[in-house]
């Protein structure tokens, strides 16, 4: 097993010990023994012995304390028989409370009760060596310098341990709070994983079974022919309907089942195909008197992706009021750039009817207005004199005004 390098002293502690050496040899100098009893011994300069060794221990309080106190204890002892010097016994009770704050807990549990018997046994000893009246303050000094730095160090420690343990408590709570925080995403990413495979089967087999079948029938009834005039007209416009609602059926499938999917699995519509859907749009509403038009003003810039579908929901939308809702005549739709905005409106002709032409549910508005709401727009529908006008604005910087470009 290998053996462990001591550990070095900390460069404070040597620093200290350096300081307590000059500043002793100095009071030295000045003749600045203090006699705490017994004889003093000859010559003088023996008291900076134990003034040199207490020094060194002092460099090594903090990486071996233990070992510091013993022989500081030593060091002393033998200042109190040839002469103290008063920074040795500073250096000394530095000694005793750096045992108790940075030594083991053993240590930090002997030291004082050592402390306390040590008083004692000097105040003892003092009164059996026949002085009795100065046994008690040779009791009070002996306790100066050993029972008060040790406790002191003590009660620092048990502060410190107190300090540290409240911290790791609060860093096990946070990351308990942290790892529950973990599970909560995880069930809810879980959920929203089974609710979409879910939207997916339903649309699957429901959904997208019933768009299959119109295109088959509609395929097959062309196919068999003796359909002419508004009757053929309106067989190729529920197959262009069914078979393009398929395609978009299956991008919305492939969403679901897979969020990250490739582009080009689950590829988004974008404005270029809005002349398709008006071309769509101008066969199916011609019986009804209905003309679709495209006033595109977007310029060379490109959008992002996000403003791009809403704009495109937003017309497809109204271009499916228009066909269900609108009164004979032009049915125009303008897409227009404003400085930090995309400006989309969609205007037909308002009258009162008797009912719509094909059934709804009327969440198709309240879908737009969410949608545009999302990416911080506005959003406007309602009839305006004889028109019937839906009108959003869409952001397409970052702390652009919503409010723009209203005509």
């Amino acid at each position: 097993m290998p053996v462990r390098p001591p550990p070095r002293p900390h460069r404070g502690d040597v620093l200290l010990a350096v300081v307590g050496l000059v500043a002793g040899v100095l009071l030295w100098a000045l003749r600045g023994q203090v006699h705490l009893g017994g004889p003093v011994l000859r010559p003088a300069w023996l008291a900076l012995l134990p003034l040199a060794v207490t020094a060194g221990c002092e460099a090594l309080r903090r990486s071996a304390p233990a070992v510091a106190l013993a022989v500081g204890t030593g060091a002393f002892a033998a200042d109190c028989v040839i002469g103290s010097v008063l920074v040795t016994v500073l250096m000394f009770t530095d000694l005793g409370y750096a045992a108790v704050l940075y030594g083991s807990p053993r240590t930090a549990r002997v030291v004082p009760a050592g402390a306390v018997l040590a008083s004692v046994a000097v105040t003892v000893a003092v009164a059996a060596a026949g002085h009795a009246p100065d046994a008690l303050p040779a009791g009070i000094g002996a306790a100066l310098v050993t029972v008060v730095p040790a406790w002191t160090g003590l009660v620092v420690r048990q502060h410190r341990d107190t300090a540290a343990a409240e911290r790791l408590r609060a860093e096990r709570t946070a990351l308990l709070a942290e790892q529950t925080a973990l599970l909560a995403e995880l069930d809810r990413r879980d959920a929203v994983a089974a609710e979409r495979a879910r939207m997916a089967r339903e649309l699957h087999e429901t959904v997208a079974g019933h768009l299959s079948a119109a295109a088959i029938h509609s395929t097959g009834a062309l196919a068999v022919g003796g359909a002419e005039g508004p009757a053929l007209e309106a067989l190729r416009v529920i197959r262009e309907n069914s078979v393009a609602g398929l395609a978009e059926m299956r991008r919305l499938i492939a969403l679901l089942r897979d969020p990250d999917a490739p582009a080009e699995e689950a590829a988004a519509p974008a404005l270029d195909a809005l002349d398709t859907v008006l071309d769509r749009a101008a066969r199916t509403g011609s019986g009804d008197g209905l003309t679709f038009t495209l006033d595109d003003r977007r310029g060379p810039c490109p959008l992002p992706a996000p403003v791009e579908l809403a704009a495109y929901r937003i017309v497809q939308e109204g271009v499916t009021n228009a066909l269900k809702h609108a009164a004979p005549g032009p049915v125009r739709v303008v897409l227009r750039r404003l400085p930090h905005a995309l400006a989309v409106t969609v205007t037909s002709r308002y009258a009162e009817r008797p009912g719509p032409r094909a059934p709804g549910s009327g969440a198709g508005l309240v879908g737009l207005r969410e949608r545009v709401a999302l990416l911080s727009g506005r959003f406007r529908a309602g009839a305006r004199g004889d028109r019937w006008r839906v009108s959003a604005v869409l952001p397409v910087a970052a702390g652009a005004e919503g409010d723009q470009g209203w005509a």
